[in-house]
């Protein structure tokens, strides 16, 4: 289950870093359109790009994940948010953040059996 936990975690952080993270970096064309598209301002693209490359190293080393999940899944629910308020929709962008956060706890579960454990209800 340990070996499951860390592919879903790498495919994870490669998605966060190749499709998200770096576009935002770079502040590619395909960074900046979708965040003026919901209405915030190109100037936070750098910040929210930092924000998720941090929060996706912290889900990646075992004694921060449970905290960088926290706080990926915080980053989630604003974009979330933001797509509702866009009236962005419903399957394919605004419960996206949705599907990315339950797969990542998915693996963050997986690979930490003490996690698992409380998660299904069994835990002290």
């Amino acid at each position: 289950m340990k070996l499951a936990g860390w592919i879903i975690l790498a495919l994870f952080a490669l998605f966060m870093l190749g499709a998200s993270v770096a576009p935002k970096l770079l502040r590619l064309e395909a960074a900046r359109a979708p965040l003026e598209q919901i209405g915030y301002p190109v100037k936070y693209l750098l910040l929210i790009g930092l924000m998720e490359l941090a929060f996706t190293l912290l889900v990646l080393y075992p004694r921060t994940a449970l905290l960088g999940g926290i706080l990926m899944t915080g980053l989630l629910g604003g974009a979330i948010a933001s797509q509702l308020r866009a009236e962005m929709p419903l399957a394919s962008h605004t419960l996206f953040g949705v599907y990315l956060g339950l797969f990542m706890w998915l693996g963050i579960a997986l690979r930490s059996p003490a996690l698992l454990a409380i998660f299904a209800g069994r835990g002290q």
